[in-house]
């Protein structure tokens, strides 16, 4: 009676192992699939359009006169933050001292920072007028200026940024947006319809589902690829034990 009732709950437990399986394997198929088909569509897509730059220009520099640069240690003194950091930039053609007081490890992480005229030692606010003159600086398409928003993070235009920026959006066919940090003046990038297209593909291919609670990040460090590599694993152990137990039975004769 104790062995009827060993193999009927054997034969329970190994339907169920069965079950599981085979759901896992639809899961996991499906995923599969998103990610060879949005494979194949990064190898054929057109990689100049999907970086949003058609409409991006190399900005230029102007020599400066270091004679009429104003002394750092005047420049430091007048600082309300601590300064961890100065270097000599230019923004719009004019040189300016940029003073860090918080910086992240890569440019997009959160940073801190100050501009300041660096013949005239006046600060510069990033307000929305500079915002939209830096952007332009980096634009050679024809459309106009049509609205300038202030974003904070996350920004569904670059999901990697983590500071506060100026969106400076233009009239032109393609919808091109400019990214200006709003502390230091930095240009983030640009994008554009082309860009917006690429990376819903992108979103697929690296399971960065913002829906399900936590948010893009704009790559793969997310809960969601964790939680399908756990389900894989899940289905390669369903699976070993489903050919054990056909190992055991005689299922497979090899001649």
């Amino acid at each position: 009676m104790k062995k009827r009732n060993t193999q009927k709950q054997s034969l329970i437990k190994l339907s169920t192992i069965k079950k599981l399986h085979k759901w896992l394997s639809l899961l996991v198929f499906i995923q599969l699939f998103i990610w060879l088909g949005t494979g194949l569509f990064f190898n054929l897509m057109d990689h100049d359009k999907a970086r949003g730059n058609q409409n991006k220009k190399a900005i230029t520099f102007q020599k400066i006169e270091h004679k009429r640069l104003v002394n750092l240690e005047l420049i430091m003194s007048k600082s309300s933050k601590p300064v961890t950091e100065i270097a000599l930039i230019q923004r719009l053609g004019k040189p300016y001292y940029l003073l860090t007081h918080e910086e992240g490890l890569y440019s997009h992480f959160k940073s801190d920072y100050s501009l300041v005229d660096a013949y005239r030692g006046e600060k510069l606010i990033i307000d929305d007028g500079v915002a939209s003159k830096l952007a332009q600086a980096s634009y050679k398409g024809k459309g106009d200026v049509s609205a300038v928003v202030k974003v904070k993070p996350p920004i569904t235009d670059m999901l990697k940024e983590r500071n506060i920026a100026w969106q400076v959006n233009f009239s032109d066919a393609l919808n091109t947006s400019v990214y200006i940090d709003a502390s230091s003046g930095r240009l983030i990038g640009h994008s554009n319809d082309d860009k917006r297209f690429v990376d819903l593909f992108f979103m697929l291919h690296f399971m960065d589902y913002p829906f399900l609670g936590q948010g893009s990040v704009g790559g793969f460090n997310n809960g969601q690829i964790t939680f399908f590599a756990l389900l894989t694993l899940a289905f390669c152990l369903t699976g070993f034990i489903w050919v054990i137990e056909l190992l055991r039975k005689g299922r497979y004769k090899f001649s």
